[in-house]
């Protein structure tokens, strides 16, 4: 995405030479073309009030900021964007095809680690279920915490479960018998 002009040319010849699909775009659009990879952005002044909803998803692709100034402004813009690397304006051929490697590589690497953040996060939920159900089994049933953890494993066997599903049912089943205690 950058204005149809001498440098934003000489960028999409650049790109072909290396052998990128390239498709230009002015001014920013809020809808990305399906299948794109990475998107270059000239950060201009005149465009850092659009709210670029493709930049902020789950699906984002690798984002290279096109700056051809540097002030307070367009570094908070360029780090508000979450842009995976810089590429300096006017464009020239050096640099451009190490800029998307190294961009497209911490792109990569930022996916895997919320990948893996995401997987830590579901599995403390899941631990946390398991301690509020043994909790609740506990003072139901006035059994150890062992006991309880055992009651679990036994049903999750039982009904081919995992231990997290069936604390999940436990607690929803207590909140609804409880619905009407305070």
């Amino acid at each position: 995405m950058h204005p149809d002009d001498a440098d934003g040319n000489l960028l999409a010849q650049q790109l072909q030479r290396i052998g990128c699909q390239v498709q230009t775009l002015w001014p920013p659009v809020q809808h990305l073309p399906a299948e794109t990879d990475i998107v270059l952005l000239a950060v201009r002044p005149d465009c850092l009030h659009l709210h670029l909803n493709w930049a902020h998803g789950e699906q984002t692709p690798t984002l290279v900021a096109v700056v051809n100034y540097e002030n307070p402004t367009i570094v908070s813009a360029v780090l508000e964007l979450k842009a995976q690397a810089i590429l300096p304006s006017p464009i020239r051929s050096f640099g451009l095809l190490s800029t998307l490697v190294v961009a497209r590589k911490i792109h990569k690497e930022n996916r895997q680690m919320q990948q893996h953040i995401h997987k830590l996060q579901n599995k403390l939920l899941g631990q946390r279920r398991v301690a509020d159900a043994k909790a609740i089994l506990m003072a139901s049933h006035q059994i150890s915490e062992d006991r309880a953890y055992e009651m679990l494993r036994e049903q999750a066997m039982k009904k081919r479960a995992s231990v997290e599903e069936i604390a999940l049912v436990i607690i929803s089943a207590n909140e609804i018998l409880n619905l009407g205690k305070t």
